[in-house]
């Protein structure tokens, strides 16, 4: 909670420290990575950085937490932290890098806002970011000793699967013939690789499924537009990386998980490769004997673009009350609609919980379409790959 000094300052400055967020995090970044390019190299998304999107991301999480201390001073926004502290524990940030994170955000602070930074309204500003952060370092450690703290675990690819042009799952096995751990349905794990260029970039991927005991399963698509930074990673799996070739992976990460009894109806939704957070689910559904209505809604440029879509119908008919609805913009085939979702004829049961996972229009659309349903925005989650621009109210 803010001192009341504090919250005073903030409540004051917040409009023009909002407004400048984006020339701060523009600031903050080029000094961050002047002093310390092996952070751009080898922990922070080199594609993330030149898109901008970090950028929009950092500042809206700032601006989301600042105004949450003023709006609702008693309570702490865990949603939100939740969310940021499950990416840094899988990335394996330190509370030492907050350090320096701190010194380089505050001196852009200094810099763009300059005789308007008071020492009060610095120390205001400093408490703001100093309770996210020591929040989420004690979010973070407790991830890390759940799971015996972090460490990057050579994984042998054992099987490679081409689900759609675009699309390759990779099925893996640790190198040293330990133990798996379990995971649960939604949750993604960071792989890290070594680019031509001697960056070890990491990127996180939902694991779509366990095929066997000692088996953890990605699918991954590429991006196919050339040079294009974001899609570093992905096509240097696609084009470099073959059976018996050799990953590292961090332990299972994520808040999006099943939070659901076996008599809770539910709705999973996604768009193009957000079905593999949703096939995982799926196949956990079957297995525990969920008995309570499930609605599968997934949207697509075409059936041939919908990857994993034979386990995706599979294991939904392998439960007792699923219905599956599929949109596709190209080439519907009978019983599928052609367009974009729409959830004007599809019923729901009283008391669904809905998880959704795609780009952020589409799941703009699907959560304005199920409040106008009667869902409750409580019962709505939804994971984004990449940075979360929710918070930044951007596209």
């Amino acid at each position: 909670m803010l001192s009341d000094q504090s919250a005073a300052t903030v409540r004051a400055t917040l409009p023009a420290v909002g407004g400048a967020l984006g020339a701060i995090t523009e600031r903050f970044y080029a000094g961050l990575f002047a002093a310390h390019p092996e952070l751009l190299r080898d922990l922070f998304n080199r594609g993330n950085q030149a898109s901008g999107t970090q950028r929009q991301a950092l500042a809206g999480s700032i601006a989301a937490f600042a105004t949450h201390l003023l709006d609702r001073p008693g309570q702490r926004p865990d949603a939100m932290l939740q969310r940021i502290a499950h990416k840094h524990a899988s990335l394996g940030v330190t509370p030492e890098q907050y350090r320096i994170v701190h010194e380089h955000l505050f001196a852009a602070i200094a810099e763009v806002l300059g005789d308007a930074v008071t020492p009060e309204v610095a120390a205001a500003w400093d408490e703001v970011y100093w309770l996210m952060t020591n929040a989420l370092i004690a979010v973070e450690q407790r991830l890390r000793e759940e799971r015996g703290g972090h460490t990057w675990r050579a994984w042998e690819v054992v099987e490679r699967v081409a689900e759609t042009a675009d699309v390759a799952t990779f099925r893996l096995r640790p190198t040293d013939g330990g133990p798996v751990r379990d995971f649960l349905a939604g949750q993604y794990v960071s792989v890290r690789v070594a680019l031509a260029d001697g960056a070890r970039q990491i990127r996180q991927y939902s694991l779509s499924g366990a095929p066997a005991p000692d088996l953890r399963q990605i699918s991954v698509k590429r991006v196919r537009e050339a040079g294009a930074p974001d899609g570093e990673v992905s096509n240097h799996l696609h084009a470099r990386v073959q059976v018996g070739d050799v990953l590292e992976l961090s332990e299972p990460y994520g808040d999006l998980v099943l939070d659901a009894g076996p008599d809770t109806p539910l709705l999973l939704a996604s768009a193009g490769i957000g079905v593999t957070p949703m096939t995982a689910m799926l196949a956990h559904l079957a297995d525990s004997g969920h008995r309570a209505p499930v609605t599968v809604v997934h949207a697509d440029r075409s059936p041939a673009a919908h990857a994993l879509r034979t386990d995706h119908e599979a294991y939904a008919a392998k439960l007792p009350d699923a219905a599956v609805h599929l949109w596709y913009e190209q080439d519907a085939p009978s019983g599928a609609h052609a367009g974009l979702v729409d959830l004007t004829g599809v019923p729901l049961a009283p008391g669904t919980r809905a998880y959704l996972c795609g780009p952020l229009p589409f799941m703009r659309a699907v959560r304005t379409q199920l409040i106008a349903k009667g869902v409750a925005p409580a019962d709505i989650h939804y994971e984004v790959f990449g940075p979360d621009l929710w918070l930044a109210g951007r596209e």
